[in-house]
């Protein structure tokens, strides 16, 4: 029998539940709300204002609207930056993830000596500061880098190419970048999803005559779905808003070939003069991230129910 909630007589006179008033309650989170709203909320209502004025960062501002966002979605430049974030969300996001969920399934089945060090290599692309990285992938992308001395070395000196010089390689190497550093992110995700799935169910799949493949269908998949779900808000939110290794690799060239929204706000707001075009376009992105943020989780909450 369900015992009856505890009650307490308000000041009113009318009964409730023990503990403090609900005024009071509002006070113990009002530091975090005021935090929120004074570095997040107001800078972004501020954002939006901007974005309905031409303004060059400097002199007087003029209303134009929603011209802003009809030059977001008009202009090939910063129409192709959304399409160029397209293309790395296949190496940020469903490369890292299969690759990880792949890894993962593995490394959790086998019993090897140094699975550990191999999970710590793996994931230090993570704490390494992204300038760091673009730094020493934009030398091993040198024409004279390690990677076409390699070529070269292996006689493949048909396939050496100056990388982030070359319209058809530039988008692809920046995404192959992205490959390597999500991929340690999505492998210590799934293993530790992994972990919590009891042996038991392995043990009496075999008994069923199901082999690895059909254990990691009906059990695996299924039991790190929560995993999965973070591993793609994580990687695609990167392969969305990233910015840092476009400006460091290759300044979005050659010509406008790896520009990415967020390089396309820069450029506008500090370079081009745009101020009122580049917050239009700060305010798509993230509308943009919201609504993939949104649709992944709930994606992934079906699959758990």
């Amino acid at each position: 029998m369900a015992t009856p909630a505890a009650t307490v007589r308000t000041p009113s006179g009318r009964r409730g539940r023990p503990g403090e008033p609900r005024r009071v309650a509002y006070l113990y989170i009002l530091p975090a709300v005021a935090v929120f709203g004074l570095f997040i909320l107001y800078p972004l209502i501020r954002t939006a204002q901007f974005s309905l004025y031409e303004w060059d960062g400097l002199g007087a501002s003029s209303w134009v609207g929603l011209a802003n966002y009809q030059a977001v979605f008009s202009e090939p430049q910063l129409r192709g930056a959304f399409v160029h974030a397209l293309v790395l969300i296949v190496f940020y996001a469903v490369v890292p993830v299969t690759l990880g969920l792949l890894l993962a399934a593995t490394m959790s089945r086998a019993l090897l000596r140094g699975l550990g060090f191999f999970r710590v290599v793996l994931f230090l692309p993570q704490v390494i500061p992204m300038v760091v990285v673009a730094i020493a992938w934009r030398q091993i992308y040198e024409p004279e880098g390690p990677l076409n001395d390699l070529l070269r070395f292996v006689g493949l000196d048909s396939l050496a190419r100056p990388w982030l010089g070359d319209y058809a390689w530039a988008l692809p190497s920046v995404g192959i970048v992205g490959t390597w550093v999500g991929t340690g992110l999505c492998l210590v995700l799934f293993l530790a999803g992994m972990a919590r799935i009891p042996r038991e169910l392995y043990e009496a799949a075999r008994l069923d005559g199901a082999g690895p493949l059909r254990e990691f269908v009906a059990i695996t998949l299924p039991s790190v779905r929560g995993e999965l779900a973070v591993a793609l808000t994580l990687t695609v939110i990167a392969a969305l808003k990233t910015f840092d290794l476009v400006y460091v690799m290759t300044s979005g060239g050659p010509g406008t070939e790896t520009t990415v929204p967020s390089y396309q706000v820069y450029n506008n707001a500090f370079l081009l003069g745009r101020v009122g075009t580049a917050t239009a376009l700060a305010i798509v992105l993230t509308a943009v991230v919201f609504v993939v943020t949104v649709v992944i989780n709930r994606i992934g909450e079906r699959g758990q129910r």
